[in-house]
Parts: structure tokens; sequence; C-alpha cells
């Protein structure tokens, strides 16, 4: 099928890359021209293991296509997938205008059948909006009366993409969800995701849009969950990885999403847990549990921070190394990474930074002010008065101790996304703490 990504983020430009490699000619759209620019060379603008080996091969296919125009896209699809970014407003609701502009722009353009699929995060009812949008802006001869009344579809198909994962996520999806009110529209959706051999959810528009908002906000209650577990465990002298094992052999609830640490960041988690608290307040019901989830999420960053002025004693004018920044391994990501709010809060105490992470300093480079990056961990461990784990990148869990500990002006880890826990630092004669691993 001819189809087109409108937004070349990280879901759509994984989305774009990974349906020309199914077999679909794909044209990318974005209006950064210097993204746009790069792209065209091959050059991806995010990081994601794999990405590129499999761009470079759809683009030398001619399966794959990028351009800044959404009316050449609007032109060669016959199906047009919007994946805009939705960010939050203040008051928690999400920002719709990106969406609103590409459904307005795709309509001024249509001159035959489209399938319009929303892939954005967005709330429920949106598609109604999309719908009513594209009819009052499509070209006056074909908006009925006596020209010819124009078809389309609008639909509704949530991603469920992990980053550093997200190729394997597309190609291997657990299930594919989508929202339509018509049978020709399932049908295309369906003939689209064919080579994709796995469950399809077929629903109604608001119903597709809530399976997004509702799993993200589920998997968030079950990190800000064992994140409070893990606080009782540092208070009664528990172990929460042995907590979260005993309760992830109980089918019903799982292993996965029960890692106690410095909690949730990214795109995602953040923004749809307020944009469902949001969402839900307008229809009536104050989602109290959802609230409490973000608070969470919230106070163990605060938690972290309390640790390491209980243990450290005084911050100011110390050094402290970072390892890890982005939001979670294998993403350059720092989109409401706990390492913003951690190391920002460190610095107004008066301490030095020196970080480093494999692949997020050049976005870091953005945020930051005042942090000394470093080449290598070695280097962020160097004079350090205690080391921070950010992040758990498999580069950071074999490091060797026995040089980190000699590079260090005290050996002090603070592990905040317990990297370390079967590592036995003390041997090595390090301090160390994880989170809900404290000895009392």
């Amino acid at each position: 099928m001819n189809i087109a990504i409108i937004g070349s983020g990280y879901v759509g430009l994984v989305t774009g890359v990974c349906l020309a490699h199914i077999g679909h000619r794909v044209i990318c759209v974005d209006n950064d021209p210097e993204k746009i620019k790069k792209l065209k060379k091959g050059i991806p603008t995010i990081y994601e293991p794999g990405l590129e080996a499999l761009m470079h091969k759809c683009m030398k296919r001619r399966q794959l296509f990028f351009t800044g125009s959404i009316k050449e896209a609007t032109k060669k699809a016959t199906v047009i997938f919007i994946a805009v970014g939705t960010p939050s407003k203040k008051s928690g609701e999400a920002d719709l205008t990106y969406v609103e502009n590409v459904a307005r722009a795709v309509a001024i353009n249509m001159e035959s059948y489209k399938l319009i699929v929303e892939k954005s995060t967005v709330p429920a009812a949106t598609g109604k909006r999309i719908e009513h949008t594209v009819q009052l802006n499509l070209p006056k001869k074909y908006q009925g009366g006596k020209g010819r009344r124009l078809e389309f579809d609008v639909a509704s198909n949530p991603e469920f993409l992990r980053e550093g994962a997200a190729i394997e996520d597309f190609m291997h999806p657990d299930r594919i969800v989508i929202g339509v009110e018509s049978k020709r529209a399932e049908n295309i959706l369906r003939e689209i995701y064919k080579p994709l051999k796995t469950t399809m959810i077929v629903t109604n528009i608001n119903s597709a849009e809530l399976i997004k908002h509702a799993s993200n906000s589920f998997l968030a209650t079950k990190i800000s969950f064992i994140n409070s577990i893990a606080q009782i465990c540092d208070r009664v002298g528990g172990d929460v990885l042995k907590v979260a094992e005993g309760m992830g052999y109980d089918k019903r609830i799982g292993r996965s999403f029960l890692n106690a640490g410095i909690g949730f960041g990214g795109s995602c988690f953040p923004k749809d847990v307020d944009a469902f608290i949001r969402l839900s307040e307008q229809s009536g019901y104050p989602f109290n549990l959802l609230k409490e989830v973000r608070n969470v999420n919230c106070e163990q960053r605060e938690y972290f921070l309390k640790l390491i002025e209980d243990k450290l004693w005084i911050v100011k004018d110390k050094t402290i190394g970072v390892l890890g920044l982005s939001f979670k391994p294998n993403t350059d990501d720092m989109r409401n990474a706990p390492s913003v709010d951690i190391i920002k809060a460190l610095q107004q105490e008066g301490a030095k930074i020196q970080a480093h992470d494999p692949q997020a300093m050049g976005q870091a480079k953005k945020i930051f002010s005042g942090v000394h990056f470093c080449q290598d961990a070695y280097g962020a461990a160097k004079g350090a008065h205690c080391l921070l784990i950010l992040t758990e990148w498999d580069d950071f869990r074999h490091l060797k101790f026995t040089k980190i500990k000699q590079l260090m002006r005290q050996p002090l880890i603070f592990d905040g996304r317990n990297l370390y826990h079967d590592s036995h630092l003390e041997q090595y004669g390090f301090e160390y703490y994880g989170i809900g691993r404290i000895k009392v």
C-alpha cells in the first residue's frame, strides 16, 4: 500500500521504517527541514537499536521516502498516519494543536479517498474531532451540494512501542489495536498488518483511544506500587527484589514493571497519566488512584535525593559522578528523565556534576549547564565523592570496580536502578545503597 506518516519523531520514524520493511511504500513527513535533510541522507535523527540499518535497506529498495510536504504525501498515499506530538498543557490535558493542523492540511489537499489514522496518543473522542476538521476543510467542490462528496475514513491505531526495543515490538507485537467506524477502514488496516501474525483487536475509535491510555496508566501504576513497597522495605529491612520476585510468580500479577527505582520518565507514561487524569475529570470521574501514582513517582526522586544527602552528608562543593542520563537504556531520549530533576537539585545544593551516558549526552547538553560530560564511566567516577546510577545501560553492568574504587575519592555508590544488586560491591570496599535494599 501507499502510506504516509506525518511526523517523523520516535513513533513516526520507527513506524514508517517498519511498514516499509514489511513491503509497503512509505513516505515520511516532517516540518523540520534539517531533520528531513538528514533523513534523506539515511541519517536517523533518533537513536534506536537497528533503525539505521533498516532505514538504509528500505531506502535502497525504494520503499521509504522523506519529504517536508504534507501536500506531496497526501497526493501519493491512500493511508495517512498522524504521528505528531501531543504535549501536555499546564492542566495536564493533551495539546492537540499539531493533530488538528495535520488534519486540516490533509483535508485541503485531498482529491480521492483517504484513510486517516491516529497513531499519536490522544484522548477519547479525538477521532470525531479529526473527522469534523477534515470535513470542514475539504475543497469546496468535494463537500457535497452540487459537487460530489469526497469519501474518507478516520481510524485509531495506537502504538505500543518501547523505546530501545521499538523495532522488535513493531515486528512482533503482543496485539494490534484498531478502532474503526467502517468495514472499509477495517479491511485496509487488516491488509496493512497482514504480514504481522498476531492478535488483532477491532473496536470503535473511542475504545481504541482508551486502550492506549489505560495500558500505559496501568503500567505506571505497577511501577509506583513497587516503588512504594521499596520504601517500606527500606524502613523494615525487607528486600524489594525478593518481594517483586515472589509477587511475579503469581500469574495474575506477573514480574514485568515491578522494578523499583527512581521512577518512570520518558514521553509516554508521565504525559499519558496526566492526560488520562484530565480526561477522567472532564468526564465527571475523579481518577484519584492515578493522581497518587503520579505523586508517588515524583516522591521517588525526592526520596533518592534525601538518601544521597543522608549518606553523603554535605552536598555542597562535592563532586558527584553520574552514570546514565536518558530516561531508560537504549535510547537518547531525555524527555522527563529522572536524571534531569536529580542533577538540577544537586546543582542547586552546590554539587559539581560529571556525567556519562552512552547515547544521550548530545541531548543532555541542551538541557544542563555546568555539567562536565565524560567520555566513559571511568571519567565520571574520577575524583568523585559518590557515584549515582540513574540509567541501567548494559555498558555499566560489567565495569572494573577495582579501578572505579581507585578513581573515586570516596567509595560510595547510590544505585537508583538496582543495577548492581547482585554484584556484591561491598567486597570491593564500596558503601552501596540500592532502592528498597538498604540495611537497617
